[in-house]
């Protein structure tokens, strides 16, 4: 990204309205984030104190769904739509310490997140990590721009955390899925995560922050996050709420009503 790239993307930056991205930062206990931004993290963890672990058990998820892509499943090309704000351990940086040839394409259209591209920019010497300014309601253009970086004929680990629940209905989510998966060879797969609607605690903090946010959050049922996956063959344990996906040494109350879910599916 250049000066003049990094100059439009400021003047894009509304510090007026909260912004997922930013607020995720903030309960992530990141610095990339304004006052509105803390004032709705903090209303959210008023209504919900345990959305901070729900953000931190989301991006574990990643971490283990990305080392089984780049291990055990072989996957040396990543897409990760909605990238978020540079935080530790990136898609980039646990892909290429299992697999320093790694190539990974980071999507986003948050402008502070463009600003800060070039902190997501610095990967192995043998590997590849590039930056695309797209939104997730563009397919066609998030795979042309991928296709300059990752070979499309070759199988490709789509990360998606997140992302799916800024999509509204009427924008035709499960087609977006579907258009993003229908660009990619077989045996990639995909990796997807996002809120559900059954933790009445939750569906109140997402409330009252999407009556002040400038994109609202869509929570769904967790069968209706899973229907994302048609079509896919599932990796064990399936579709499950985030925590139990293959765990490592979380601890999980399983009397917490669940918040998000996640899998891992593969193109056949």
């Amino acid at each position: 990204m250049d000066d003049q790239s990094a100059r439009s993307a400021w003047d894009r930056v509304d510090t007026t309205k909260p912004h997922s991205a930013r607020v995720w930062d903030y309960l992530l206990g990141g610095k990339n984030n304004y006052a509105v931004d803390k004032q709705a993290g903090d209303t959210i963890l008023t209504l919900f104190p345990a959305f901070a672990e729900v953000a931190r058990l989301q991006r574990r998820f990643l971490n283990r769904a990305v080392r089984f892509l780049a291990g055990q499943a072989g996957i040396r090309q990543f897409l990760d739509i909605g990238t978020g704000l540079p935080t530790a351990n990136n898609t980039h940086e646990v892909a290429q310490a299992v697999a320093p040839d790694s190539r990974v394409v980071y999507v986003d259209n948050d402008p502070l997140v463009l600003v800060h591209a070039r902190a997501l920019l610095a990967g192995t010497p043998e590997g590849v990590t590039e930056y695309i300014d797209a939104d997730v309601r563009d397919p066609q253009r998030i795979l042309e721009g991928a296709a300059k970086v990752l070979d499309l004929s070759q199988p490709v680990g789509l990360t998606m955390l997140s992302i799916m629940g800024q999509v509204p209905d009427a924008d035709d989510p499960d087609g977006i899925v579907r258009q993003l998966l229908d660009g990619l060879s077989p045996g990639s797969y995909l990796a997807l995560s996002d809120g559900t609607n059954g933790n009445p605690a939750l569906v109140t903090a997402v409330e009252s922050y999407n009556s002040r946010a400038a994109y609202p959050y869509h929570l769904r049922a967790p069968e209706r996050v899973a229907a994302f996956f048609e079509g896919l063959e599932m990796v064990e344990p399936g579709v499950v709420p985030t925590p139990l996906w293959r765990p490592d040494a979380e601890s999980v109350n399983p009397s917490e009503p669940v918040s998000a879910v996640c899998g891992v599916g593969r193109k056949a």
